[in-house]
């Protein structure tokens, strides 16, 4: 069976992800203190938000958000997504800042 453009790039990138030293696991087996760096795979939002491709942990506190194009991907739209990203992340997320 075929992989889907979509699940072949998240390989792509968790790979690329680990061979830069995080540990990039689901939420559902998520321990944001297992490692010094973690990275949870498409993470729920607040509510009408959706989800982020990527949410990065350091020390057991967000430390930034990743949404993954498709190469070459004009950054023309990309502001309101990234606003539902400022505004959707949960009130009681540990963050090293909040945006």
């Amino acid at each position: 069976m075929a992989i889907n453009p979509e699940d072949e790039a998240r390989e792509i990138i968790d790979s690329l992800l680990e061979k830069a030293g995080w540990h990039v696991c689901d939420l559902s087996d998520a321990n944001i203190h297992a490692h010094r760096g973690v990275v949870i795979r498409n993470f729920p939002l607040k509510s009408g938000h959706g989800f982020a491709d990527y949410i990065f942990y350091v020390d057991g506190k967000a430390a930034g958000v990743i949404e993954a194009k498709k190469a070459g991907t004009t950054l023309t739209g990309v502001e309101i997504q990234s606003d539902k990203y400022k505004h959707g992340l949960p009130d009681d997320l540990p963050a090293w800042r909040r945006p």
